[in-house]
C-alpha cells in the first residue's frame, strides 16, 4: 500500500483498551477513529435535516440524490484510498481528505439550491469515503499489531456514535430552522482534525509502486449509479424504465470486465466455478438494498407521523441502531455462522412487513410511532446479526494473495448498493407522486409502494443467504 518510514515494532506489548486509548497511542486512535467518525456522521446529519433543506430551497424531485450522490462519491473516494495513501503517506493523506470533505461543509452550508448542495454532497463524499477507507488502513500502519483488533473495534464503534450525533446536531438545528448550522457545525471538528489530528500520523514516504485505480471499473459502476439517478428524477415511468435499464446493462458489462481483467475491484475467485463467494456478495447487496428505505423515514415521520426534526432523526437512526445490536449480539456464535446468515434476511423481511402496515399511517399516536421503530429495529437487527458472518465468509473463501481486495470489496458492494438502493426510493417516490406540493393521501401512498418494492431485496437475500452459507 506504501513504504512506510515509521514501521510499528514487533516488540510484544500490551494489547487491552488502557494500552490503546493510552499517553503512547491515544492520540492517533482518536485521529483513525475521528476519520470514520466524520464521515459517518454526515450520513446521519444530511438524512436528518433534508426535510427542512426541501421546506427551504424546494428541489424534493433530487431529494433521494443526496443521498446517492454521496454514496456514489464515497465509492470513488474509498477505491483511491490505497493509491493516495501510497502517493501521499499517512499524515499528508489524511489531511487532504479531511480537508475536502470540509470544503464540500462549506458548499452545502451555503447551498441556495439544490443543484449546489449536491455538489457540496458530492465533494462531501470523495472526502469523507478517502478518509473512511484511510482510517482503517492506517491502523495496520501506525499501530502495534498487538492492538490491532482493539483499534478496529474502536473504528468501527463510530458507527454507532453517528447514529446519536448525526440526529442530535442535526435535529436541534432543524427545530430551530437553522439546518445550515448543522454543516457549520461539522466544521471545527474537521479542521481540528485536519491540523491537529494529522500531525499525530507518522509523515511516511511515497511508494515507489503505488496502487493503481482500477478506472474502467470504477467507471462503468459510476456511470450506473448516475443513470439510475438521473432517471429517477423523473415521474415518467418510462423514463424510469430506460434508466434502470440502461444501469442494469453498465453493471453486467462492468461484471464482464471484472472477470477478464488483472486490476479489478473484486476477487477473481467470485468468477470461478464456486458459486459462494458471489453468492455472499449477492446477499450483502440485498441487504444493503433493503436498507435503504430509511432516506425517506424522517421526511415520513414529519409530515405522516407528526413528529418534530430532532424526534424524526432518531426514528430514521434506529436502523442503524439495530444493525449495531444484531452485530453486537450475534458476532461471537460462530458456530452457528450458517444459521445466522440464512435468518438474518428473516428478519429484516419482517421489519418491511411491519413498515408496509404501519409506515404509512397518518397518526402521532405513541403506539404507531412505536411500531414503525419496532419495524426498523427488526430490518437493522436482521442486517446486522448476519453482517458480521457474511464478512467473514468473504474472508474465508478469498485466497490469501487477495485478502487485501477482499476488504475493499466489501466496501465497494456495500457503497454501491447504498446507492443504487437510494436512487430506486427516489424513483418510486417521484413516480407515485413525491413533490414538493404533496398532500397527506400522496405520501401515504410513497410510503406503502416503498416498504411493499422493497420487500423483494430481503425475500430475494433469504434464498441467496442459504445457499451462501453453504
Amino acid at each position: 500500500m506504501t513504504t512506510r518510514s515509521e514501521e510499528p515494532t514487533a516488540s510484544p506489548s500490551p494489547a487491552g483498551w488502557g494500552a490503546l486509548l493510552g499517553r503512547e497511542h491515544g492520540a492517533v486512535a482518536a485521529t483513525l477513529a475521528a476519520g470514520v467518525a466524520l464521515h459517518a456522521v454526515n450520513v446521519y446529519l444530511a438524512t436528518t435535516i433534508l426535510p427542512s433543506v426541501i421546506a427551504d430551497i424546494g428541489g424534493s424531485n433530487l431529494y433521494a440524490w443526496a443521498t446517492t450522490i454521496f454514496v456514489f462519491a464515497s465509492v470513488l473516494g474509498s477505491t483511491a484510498a490505497s493509491a493516495v495513501l501510497g502517493a501521499r503517506g499517512p499524515r499528508s493523506s489524511y489531511r487532504f481528505a479531511t480537508l475536502l470533505l470540509a470544503a464540500g461543509t462549506v458548499v452545502c452550508a451555503l447551498a441556495p439550491t439544490m443543484p449546489v448542495l449536491l455538489a457540496g454532497r458530492l465533494i462531501q463524499g470523495i472526502g469523507g469515503g478517502l478518509l473512511f477507507a484511510l482510517s482503517y488502513a492506517m491502523v495496520r500502519i501506525t499501530l502495534n499489531e498487538a492492538l490491532w483488533p482493539r483499534a478496529m473495534a474502536l473504528v468501527s464503534a463510530m458507527w454507532g456514535v453517528a447514529t446519536l450525533v448525526g440526529p442530535a446536531l442535526g435535529g436541534v438545528c432543524a427545530q430551530l430552522d437553522v439546518w445550515r448550522g448543522a454543516f457549520w457545525g461539522l466544521l471545527p471538528f474537521l479542521l481540528f482534525f485536519a491540523f491537529w489530528g494529522a500531525v499525530r500520523l507518522p509523515k511516511g514516504t511515497a511508494g515507489e509502486s503505488a496502487p493503481r485505480i482500477p478506472w474502467a471499473s470504477v467507471s462503468l459502476l459510476g456511470l450506473a449509479v448516475l443513470l439510475i439517478s438521473a432517471a429517477s428524477i423523473s415521474s415518467r415511468l418510462a423514463v424510469n424504465a430506460a434508466g434502470l435499464l440502461a444501469a442494469t446493462l453498465l453493471l453486467v458489462a462492468w461484471l464482464r470486465r471484472e472477470r477478464r481483467a488483472t486490476l479489478r475491484l473484486i476477487p477473481a475467485t467470485a468468477f470461478g466455478p464456486d458459486a459462494r463467494l458471489r453468492l455472499v456478495y449477492v446477499t450483502m447487496a440485498l441487504l444493503v438494498l433493503s436498507s435503504t428505505v430509511e432516506v425517506y423515514v424522517p421526511y415520513f415521520g414529519q409530515r405522516l407521523q407528526g413528529l418534530g426534526p430532532l424526534a424524526a432523526g432518531y426514528l430514521g437512526a434506529v436502523l442503524a441502531a439495530g444493525w449495531t445490536l444484531g452485530s453486537i449480539a450475534c458476532s461471537g456464535m460462530q458456530h452457528r455462522r450458517g444459521l445466522i446468515i440464512g435468518t438474518g434476511p428473516v428478519f429484516s423481511l419482517i421489519g418491511l412487513v411491519v413498515l408496509f402496515f404501519t409506515g404509512p399511517a397518518q397518526s402521532g399516536a405513541v403506539t404507531t410511532v412505536a411500531a414503525v421503530g419496532a419495524g426498523l429495529l427488526l430490518l437493522g437487527w436482521g442486517i446486522g446479526m448476519a453482517w458480521p458472518h457474511l464478512l467473514t465468509r468473504v474472508l474465508q473463501l478469498t485466497p490469501k494473495e487477495d485478502q487485501d481486495l477482499a476488504g475493499s470489496s466489501v466496501t465497494t458492494i456495500q457503497l454501491t448498493a447504498t446507492a443504487f438502493g437510494s436512487a430506486f426510493a427516489g424513483m418510486v417516490a417521484n413516480v407515485i407522486g413525491f413533490s414538493d406540493g404533496a398532500d397527506v393521501t400522496d405520501l401515504q401512498s410513497t410510503a406503502r409502494w416503498m416498504f411493499g418494492l422493497f420487500m423483494l431485496a430481503p425475500l430475494a437475500a433469504v434464498m441467496t443467504a442459504r445457499r451462501a452459507r453453504r
